[in-house]
């Protein structure tokens, strides 16, 4: 259990202050206003900021994320790829796959995602916070107009009169300036600039997350259209050949085992393929989503998986150029930036704190009047204030910042870390890619080889139709597998140009 007490800390107070009245003062406040306005830029300078300066951490060495797999290694019939150490991740990387439909579904998720203007609008609030926290390096001006009627009691020789009815109107300005001595606002608007930095990143994260996730979604969807097309044309001829497994079982040449096998294959087939039809519509839907669309409104272009190239040149970036380019990354390092500004606010907020003041008015019994001479009045203020004793609160408050300092620092590896991990993986997952596709390519060559065959020999009446059916059956789960090995081929190489960044910094507009 907890509570909460009312802080009874003294305040220690120097308040000098002088104040007169006198008619007709105008020009005393006028030269008040000139002496305070002299003097700030002098106070602002001669303080200093507290708490450490930001040092933006080193990029992690190295000349590799790690070890590029060869371009043997990489190397497939048709669509062959490479790792080059000067190759860039272009800002419409997307646009290597060589498709104007996914570039269209691209183009149509960035100008009308509710999460990029959701970010944005939280990087204009954040500009906005960081405009109005810049407010505290200038004076604070007021002013003041008041009209009253009043009945007043004073007393004269020691016996209490009444003074009115009368009116009174009064008009007056001040002036009032805290000198950042010790750094307070100086820290508080690098707070704020950090955040704002940070709120940055997030919109290049947002961008950056929208771009790949279209793309994946389109690929995915282009993948599963074909393995769907595959497995129809299976099902199509597991019915023929069912078809011609009853007729054998009716002649009393086959056992009615061999109808009960294919009959089981063609169901098991017909459910993967729908959880394949299930994929495609949660691709569609999640692509509207992405869009800024409901589904039912979504008219989404067909996009063929053979229409789909691989980028020949894939970019071996230095793991410096990761920490710099990568949205989380910069992020992390904005956060780490606050946290140390914050650790100059706790440590300013030991010190006292000055503040500068001045009034000036008139008062007269209309106000048409205070255009005219009348009584004028002015005061200046100086005051000092700290805490005295708060029960350790600011010294620990300074300690717990520079406790979060040092888990943001710690974020901020791990965040690293993580990036170069991912990368690591995009870019061995390409090479195990490359090894399946050569894979699947050569089963489908052998699948085509033996449906030639199989197709030439039922022409020469040395096999009888349901071998061929057996034939080009196995011929469409080789077409099966290789589409499930090309698309996740274009996937990883979409998640390649992800974890690097995605080449935000090569656009031609912020």
């Amino acid at each position: 259990m907890s509570f909460a007490t009312p802080s009874l800390a003294p305040q220690w107070s120097a308040r000098p202050e002088r104040c007169t009245s006198r008619p007709a003062g105008r020009a005393t406040s006028a030269a008040l206003l000139a002496r305070l306005r002299a003097l700030a830029p002098a106070l602002m300078l001669a303080g200093c900021a507290l708490g450490p300066d930001f040092k933006r951490p080193d990029a992690p060495a190295g000349a590799h994320v790690v070890i590029a797999p060869q371009a043997e290694a990489l190397r497939t019939e048709g669509a062959s790829q490479r790792f080059d150490a000067s190759a860039d991740v272009p800002a419409r990387w997307w646009t290597l796959l060589g498709s104007p439909a996914l570039d269209a579904l691209v183009d149509g998720a960035l100008a009308h995602s509710p999460t990029v203007a959701a970010a944005q609008a939280a990087l204009r609030q954040s500009q906005d916070e960081l405009r109005a926290g810049s407010g505290v390096f200038y004076p604070q001006v007021g002013a003041s107009l008041g009209v009253a009627r009043e009945r007043s009691i004073v007393e004269l020789n020691r016996a209490p009169q009444g003074v009115g009815p009368y009116n009174l109107a009064t008009a007056s300005a001040s002036v009032s300036y805290v000198p950042d001595l010790f750094g307070l606002q100086r820290r508080s608007v690098e707070a704020l600039r950090a955040q704002s930095e940070a709120q940055r990143d997030d919109v290049l994260a947002a961008y950056l997350a929208l771009t790949a996730n279209v793309v994946n979604a389109g690929v995915a969807r282009a993948g599963y259209q074909a393995q769907l097309d595959a497995l129809r044309e299976t099902v199509r001829m597991q019915a023929d050949q069912i078809h011609l497994a009853r007729v054998q079982f009716d002649a009393g040449t086959a056992a009615y085992t061999a109808v009960v096998a294919l009959t089981s294959q063609q169901s098991a087939n017909q459910a993967d393929a729908a959880a394949l039809e299930q994929r495609i519509d949660q691709s569609e839907h999640l692509l509207a989503q992405l869009g800024g669309l409901a589904p039912a409104d979504a008219r989404l272009p067909a996009i063929a998986l053979e229409d789909l190239r691989l980028p020949p040149d894939l970019p071996d970036a230095l793991p410096a150029a990761l920490a710099r380019h990568r949205p989380d990354i910069l992020a992390a390092e904005a956060n780490l930036h606050a946290a140390s500004a914050r650790i100059g606010i706790a440590t300013a907020d030991l010190f006292p704190t000055v503040i500068l003041g001045g009034t000036a008015g008139a008062s007269q019994s209309s106000i048409a009047a205070l255009l005219s001479s009348g009584t004028s009045f002015w005061s200046a203020q100086a005051q000092v204030a700290g805490t005295i004793f708060s029960g350790f609160s600011q010294w620990y408050a300074r300690r717990a910042a520079i406790d979060a300092y040092q888990q943001s620092l710690a974020l901020y590896q791990q965040t690293v870390l993580a990036a170069l991990a991912q990368v690591a993986d995009a870019m061995t997952a390409l090479a195990h890619d490359a090894q399946a596709v050569r894979a699947q390519s050569a089963a489908l060559a052998a699948a085509g080889e033996g449906l030639r065959l199989s197709r030439a020999n039922y022409e020469a009446g040395t096999a009888g139709y349901l071998d061929l059916l057996s034939a080009d059956m196995q011929y469409q789960q080789a077409r099966l597998g290789y589409a499930g090995a090309l698309a996740q081929r274009l996937q990883d190489t979409v998640a390649l140009y992800a974890a690097l960044g995605g080449g935000w910094w090569n656009r031609e507009a912020p």
